[in-house]
């Protein structure tokens, strides 16, 4: 039931969600014009706030740098790679495709080819009810075998639905084969609920963020701009929406699974 509703309920308390049910409330409370009045105002604050770049880029930097890459990753036993950047191959994809977060993947890759360990553990199943097509471990599985890397270097989780799974299903595996330092990887913006997930199993983790949103000349180029930058970065789409989403999810995220004693 957890993994429904925290499916299905947040969405609602985003920007979006919350201005698309002020709006159908100021519909329903059309005599009430007051009432209507600021229902429709809060509405748009909400999309304009949650849709320019100083309130998105702001949020997710909030979350991206508390773990900063350190020059050097250091070895440790095996790398682990969460769930999430994947679409299996279903007609008409010929093969696993990759999204947004892929550098997930292709970070991995890396830090494997650097040899900072000898196996990798992909996480991540399917979520039966959603009528889900994405297998996030097996997918990632095909394209390291694609990129060449021996099906024998890598283990699978594949009965986690979310990210306390990932870390709760994972440890198990690695306690049974007598390791404790992992080295994370997984998007920079989801690396803080991560860590604490996976350090409350027992684990030594080694961070290796990826997938960066907000870089530093990003950040530079948004606090020191001209009148027309300022403006146009105060200008509320669709891309800065969806940034303020991903970060309100991790927010919402951290705070559930603290209440739930996960963290």
């Amino acid at each position: 039931m957890f993994i429904i509703l925290s499916k299905i309920i947040p969405p609602f308390l985003y920007p979006l969600g919350s201005s698309c049910i002020l709006i159908v409330a100021a519909i329903c409370l059309s005599r009430k014009n007051r009432l209507q009045r600021w229902f429709l105002v809060i509405a748009f604050l909400l999309l304009f706030l949650g849709g320019n770049r100083w309130v998105a880029w702001g949020l997710t930097r909030s979350l991206e740098w508390r773990y900063l890459p350190p020059s050097e990753i250091p070895r440790a036993d095996v790398i682990v790679v969460l769930g999430g950047a994947t679409h299996s191959a279903s007609y008409p994809r010929q093969m696993v495709e990759i999204d947004s977060a892929g550098d997930r993947i292709l970070y991995a890759f890396s830090l494997y080819q650097q040899g900072k360990a000898e196996h990798l553990l992909l996480t991540g199943g399917a979520i039966e009810w959603m009528n889900s097509d994405i297998n996030p471990a097996t997918d990632m599985a095909s394209l390291f075998e694609v990129l060449g890397i021996s099906r024998n270097a890598f283990w699978l989780v594949t009965d986690s639905r979310n990210t306390y799974e990932d870390a709760l299903y994972s440890a198990k595996l690695l306690r049974e084969k007598g390791i404790s330092r992992i080295i994370l990887v997984t998007s920079a913006i989801h690396m803080p609920r991560s860590v604490g997930l996976f350090e409350k199993q027992g684990l030594e983790v080694i961070p290796a963020p990826t997938d960066f949103t907000v870089t530093q000349q990003g950040w530079q180029n948004l606090i020191k701009n001209s009148i027309s930058g300022y403006i146009f970065n105060f200008l509320p789409s669709a891309e800065n929406l969806s940034t303020t989403n991903r970060a309100l999810k991790e927010y919402l995220g951290i705070l559930v699974y603290g209440i739930n004693g996960w963290l």
